[in-house]
């Protein structure tokens, strides 16, 4: 992962000071270890911090179009970004670097804001256009880059993580309690409320438009609406299932650093290894974490899978150091989030780290597919205790 962050004013005269831009830089160095850039000019400051997985040596950030009147910082990775580097070459596009990151800025030449449309990916991005002084904010369909904001005093903030702003405007910490209350309900903060009154999460699918202090929101995606889609029979859905799903993780495999999976031995995780397998020629790094609990060790099931697909296994026998690793994860966290399986998430990316630079994951699965207990428990429930009719009305 990488963070990015920046102040724009809502003047060209605004002044914005580089070191500022480095310090908000400085707090999301755990997200991106390997390099730095920034550029400041005429009241806009951009930062960013890179974890390297593509273009190692060239992707270096802000990224600009040919003549410099517009740079991009950028978060995520554009699965699609060589068929549109395509694209692009032959509208007479001219391009200087071979990373992902650079078919925005031209995407955005041609398309201005409606070039979010043509992203496939997971992204958080920010585009200073300075001939408009428009800033374009964007976050990918379902959310999985953060992207946070606030505006104080003619200037608009933004970051990857809540603490890149309050570095530099410690002002705006006051808290929320309406959002308090919502995380008691939820176990989480939704968005676009955070746990600081002043400060906004953008929500996914949506893009924020900054133009001489007047902010403009609007979603540009949003779920297809159920029952939209009728396959011919079950068997033709469950083809067309395994092809989007073995289609989906093979664009995930480019990369220019080590890759591997996160390994539980259910459903998702295991279909994600298989399709890896199926897609690679090389055998997939494998990583699962395992308890002396017998109730809660799933690690003799991903051995299980491991062995079925000849992956690099490796596994981590825990002892759990709970209260020393809450007290890390809340620092990184920076609000209430009240989901426990971040603990065994944060131990097995710790073990993955050791040896590869990216991992695919089966999250997301439960939720598709609807393979929590608790929806099997609530139409238990609903067909057990039928509401009257009266009660409806």
């Amino acid at each position: 992962m990488c963070g990015i962050a920046g102040i724009i004013g809502a003047a060209d005269d605004y002044g914005i000071d580089p070191d500022t831009i480095r310090l908000m830089c400085q707090t999301l160095v755990h997200r991106g270890p390997d390099d730095e850039g920034l550029f400041v000019k005429n009241g806009a400051g951009l930062g960013m911090r890179r974890l390297s997985i593509i273009d190692l040596a060239g992707g270096h950030q802000p990224v600009f179009n040919e003549d410099g009147t517009i740079a991009v910082v950028f978060n995520g990775e554009i699965y699609n970004f060589r068929e549109l580097r395509r694209e692009l070459e032959d509208q007479g596009h001219h391009f200087r670097t071979q990373s992902d990151t650079e078919v925005i800025v031209h995407l955005y030449e041609d398309l201005g804001t409606s070039c979010v449309q043509k992203l496939r990916g997971m992204f958080a991005f920010a585009l200073f256009d300075w001939p408009r002084r428009r800033l374009l904010l964007a976050r990918d369909r379902l959310g999985k880059k953060p992207l946070h904001y606030a505006y104080s005093g003619g200037r608009l903030f933004f970051g990857s993580e809540i603490k890149a702003i309050l570095t530099t405007a410690p002002e705006l910490a006051a808290i929320d309690t309406q959002s308090l209350l919502q995380y008691f309900y939820f176990g989480y903060i939704p968005d676009p409320a955070t746990a600081f009154s002043a400060i906004h999460k953008l929500p996914p699918g949506h893009l924020l438009e900054f133009e001489r202090g007047e902010i403009r929101i609007r979603q540009y995606w949003d779920l297809p609406e159920y029952g939209t889609y009728s396959p011919g029979s079950e068997e033709e859905c469950l083809e067309e299932l395994e092809q989007r799903l073995a289609e989906a993780v093979g664009t995930r495999l480019v990369a220019d650093v080590p890759l591997g999976a996160l390994l539980s031995g259910g459903t998702d995780s295991s279909t994600i290894v298989a399709l890896m397998a199926t897609a690679s020629a090389k055998p997939v790094k494998t990583f699962t974490i395992g308890f002396r609990q017998a109730d809660f060790d799933e690690a003799p099931y991903a051995r299980m899978v491991a062995e079925k697909f000849g992956t690099e296994h490796h596994e981590l026998i825990l002892e759990p150091k709970v209260a020393e690793t809450v007290d890390t994860l809340a620092r990184s966290l920076e609000e209430p989030f009240g989901d426990s399986s971040m603990l065994p998430t944060y131990y097995v990316c710790s073990l993955a780290r050791e040896y590869v630079t990216v991992v695919l994951s089966g999250d997301g699965g439960d939720e598709a597919f609807a393979g929590y207990d608790r929806y099997r428990i609530h139409l238990q429930e609903r067909s057990r205790y039928p509401i009257p009719k009266w009660a409806g009305r």
